[in-house]
């Protein structure tokens, strides 16, 4: 099992940049893909980034494709979203899930999340 823990959130101006960062505090990170979904006030849950567990593939939503980077480290049992050109339609809470299915952006195939972090982006 993984029990994530986000951080990171803030915060900033449009055109700026945040590293969100997700830790594992169980003992199986490595077996897992990952992702970050955000969630906006009165909107449904949204897919914005994915990664193999090896770290070997990654797949974004096209609303943030050029702009975020997904990446983990699975030695820190890490995984991370760098989050460039920050536009206020980011602004979301964030969470990080983990799954056993490659490549889906379905929420219902993540089956462990994190507790979110605020991320607001102002004009």
């Amino acid at each position: 099992q993984v029990h994530l823990v986000e951080s990171g959130g803030g915060l900033v101006q449009a055109g700026d940049s945040l590293r969100l960062t997700c830790v594992d505090r169980g003992r199986t990170f490595s077996h897992y893909n990952m992702a970050w979904f955000r969630q906006a006030p009165g909107k449904g849950r949204e897919f914005v980034a994915g990664i193999r567990s090896t770290a070997e593939e990654t797949y974004y939503a096209d609303s943030v494709k050029g702009r975020f980077t997904i990446s983990r480290d699975n030695a820190k049992k890490t995984v991370y979203l760098q989050m460039n050109s920050l536009k206020p339609e980011d602004t979301a809470v964030y969470y990080c899930a983990a799954s056993t299915l490659w490549g889906s952006v379905r929420y219902g195939d993540f089956t462990s999340w994190g507790q979110g972090t605020q991320v607001t982006v102002s004009s």
